[in-house]
């Protein structure tokens, strides 16, 4: 059986109207013409940010290139220094531990118990958060006072106790270490509204940096996933590196250097646009301080260093948080080398730091 093809014959050509054919040439003029312009802007707009990229990362490495050739500093430390508490915390982990990095699992182990004992000796009872990576167990340690007025919300103090592999790390990070166990230790003598929560993480840095693994990642997402409340998170991030001299502060962006002191003798608070009000709430507090000098950043989170420690595992998972840093290697020739020693120090400054951090928690647990 066959159908009609309606007079249509193999071979034969369809005969369209010349009107009809005009028309379908300028659609297919038009179609083309629209079909070049998105990908031209989007060519464009790709152009532009690749050469943005580039022009940041090529000044952020001159930075970091023209930190590594300035000499380093060695402020005086005297016997009365060596007596204290920061410089003893500060000597057992980077001197007498040494390099404490995921390859060194003795060594990390050894600071984790430094720690551990250290909260047990003043009171606290620390509890250990273990996890699995790569077939061995790592933990970060809890120490918890608990809040009389509003328990269930938490301020959450973190350093990580970890170091990048061969460094000795007495900035990067025995000294945030050093000055979160003294700050447990005074505030523990008194009574807060809220909750604190005193931690140190563990596997901060590479390579495990920016992984799920990290010691502030493991807790962030069981503290979301348990529901805890924290009101703010304050990550302590290289402490102790200070210099008078004009012009030694390096930043991410040139035009920074017009609304930043280029002194490198102040602390910088820095968040995300979502935790602007704990950098304005901390920045505040800190600026009460006589003697320390405050620096404040917000920014999105691609602005190279805004995130390079753990306080990003608590944006990540919707908390406030933000780090107080001397702004590593901004400014610090150590930086993860084997130079990064406590004789660079500088304990006067980290002392009237300390000062300054515990006005904060003070007025963050009220």
């Amino acid at each position: 059986m066959r159908f009609c093809d309606c007079g249509r014959r193999p071979g034969n050509k369809i005969i369209r109207s010349p009107e009809e054919g005009q028309g379908k040439s300028e659609n297919s003029r038009d179609e083309r013409k629209k079909g070049v312009k998105i990908p031209r802007f989007f060519c464009k707009t790709l152009r532009l940010t690749l050469l943005l990229s580039l022009l940041v990362f090529a000044f952020l490495l001159y930075s970091v290139l023209k930190i590594i050739e300035t000499p380093s500093m060695m402020p005086p430390i005297t016997p009365e220094i060596k007596t204290t508490a920061l410089y003893r915390h500060v000597e057992a982990l980077s001197v007498a531990i040494g390099s404490r990095s995921v390859y060194e699992y003795d060594r990390l182990n050894a600071a984790q118990d430094y720690i551990a004992v250290s909260l047990r000796d003043m009171g606290c009872k620390p509890e250990i958060q273990a996890y699995p990576y790569e077939g061995r167990t790592y933990g970060n340690i809890v120490a918890t006072l608990p809040g009389k007025d509003r328990p269930g919300e938490v301020v959450l103090i973190g350093a990580h106790y970890d170091t990048y592999a061969g460094t000795p790390g007495a900035d990067d990070n025995a000294g945030a270490v050093a000055m979160l166990l003294e700050l447990c230790r005074l505030l523990k003598q008194e009574a807060h509204g809220r909750t604190l929560k005193f931690v140190f993480f563990t596997l901060e840095e590479p390579p495990v940096f920016r992984s799920e693994f990290m010691g502030s990642a493991v807790y962030a997402e069981r503290a979301r996933r348990s529901g805890e409340n924290i009101t703010a998170m304050i990550c302590l991030e290289m402490l102790g590196y200070y210099t008078d001299k004009r012009g030694e502060q390096r930043f991410p962006l040139p035009f920074m250097s017009l609304f930043y002191s280029s002194t490198p003798n102040f602390i910088a608070v820095i968040g995300n646009l979502a935790s602007r009000s704990l950098v304005r709430k901390t920045a505040a507090s800190l600026g009460k301080t006589q003697g320390l000098a405050v620096e404040s950043l917000c920014a999105v989170g691609f602005l190279p260093g805004i995130d390079y420690s753990d306080h990003r595992s608590f944006w990540k998972h919707g908390y406030p948080a933000v780090m107080i840093t001397d702004t590593a290697f901004f400014r610090n020739p150590n930086y993860h080398n084997e130079n990064d020693t406590i004789e660079t120090l500088d304990f006067n400054r980290m002392h009237i730091l300390l000062r300054g951090l515990l006005r904060t928690v003070r007025d963050l647990a009220r």
